[in-house]
């Protein structure tokens, strides 16, 4: 089974933990590290020859277009993260829209290839937001990957189905959920990110193989190149909650991420959302 492995590029002071206590006109003001980590992610993708989904902000590409270029020329997919990192209900569909155009202009200049894939920042398409899966099938895109399945206190839509479905009628664009494992009756997050950081590796090994053997789909796993960076600077005050989440076990994500080509096989997203709609249509 191929898995889909993505990365939100983002940088440390852009993170939805941390918004209400960052401004947001300080961002140019801060040390930006964006760039450096994420190098050091497509290092670590090379050395383990995989190649993945860079779900990328506007106003990283607006920065750091020669970045942008190295994912690409690395084999990489890019994919538009949105500008500047605002939850979708926050907008108005006529504002949305245009955070999309925006984005996606930018990293397409940037990278000299077509965008096709979106993926919402904090995965806020859910039930408030029954628009945007056709605003972004109308602008073009081939697929989203922004919805959460589970019940979280920053995200999460518990009652979208797990695997991919098609949310727009008479469209063959395609949602492809991060992945989520269930415990009984329950569904547990197993996505990537924070849960992958903060929970024994053997719980993620646990999710991806039942995912891959029982239900015979594949996982779609997420993480941020802040999550390999300990030396990173310190918000000193972000409530506790956000700082326990965002700052613990940085120095031991690195050595976990090595760990998954070696248990599990990876790939493109836009790879998985072919063999997707191929058998949605058979």
């Amino acid at each position: 089974m191929l898995n889909a492995l993505s990365v939100d590029v983002e940088d440390w002071f852009q993170v939805g933990a941390f918004e209400t206590v960052i401004d947001r006109n300080s961002w140019d003001s801060r040390e930006c590290r964006v760039e450096r980590n994420t190098d050091l992610v497509l290092e670590l993708f090379d050395d383990a020859d995989v190649k993945a989904t860079f779900f990328t902000l506007g106003w990283v590409a607006e920065r750091y277009p020669a970045l942008i270029r190295r994912i690409v020329e690395n084999g990489h997919e890019i994919a538009s993260h949105g500008y500047g990192h605002d939850r979708v209900f926050t907008f108005t569909p006529e504002q949305f829209a245009a955070d999309l155009i925006r984005s996606r202009a930018l990293i397409e200049d940037a990278a000299g290839v077509a965008v096709t894939g979106y993926r919402a920042p904090s995965f806020s398409i859910d039930q408030r937001t029954p628009w945007a899966h056709e605003i972004l099938a109308e602008q073009g895109y081939a697929y989203s990957s922004s919805v959460a399945p589970i019940k979280h206190d920053h995200y999460g839509w518990a009652e979208a189905p797990r695997f991919a479905f098609r949310p727009v009628a008479g469209s063959d664009f395609l949602e492809i959920p991060v992945t989520t494992a269930e415990l009984g009756p329950k569904r547990l997050a197993a996505g990537g990110g924070g849960f992958f950081r903060l929970l024994p590796y053997a719980f993620s090994r646990w999710a991806i193989h039942q995912v891959n053997e029982r239900d015979r789909r594949p996982a779609v796993i997420y993480f941020h190149p802040w999550e390999i960076d300990p030396e990173q600077p310190r918000v000193a005050n972000a409530p506790l909650k956000s700082k326990i989440r965002h700052y613990t076990k940085l120095d031991v994500m690195a050595a976990k991420l090595r760990r998954l080509p070696q248990d599990f096989q990876w790939e493109r997203l836009d790879s998985v959302v072919a063999r997707e709609k191929a058998r949605l249509a058979a």
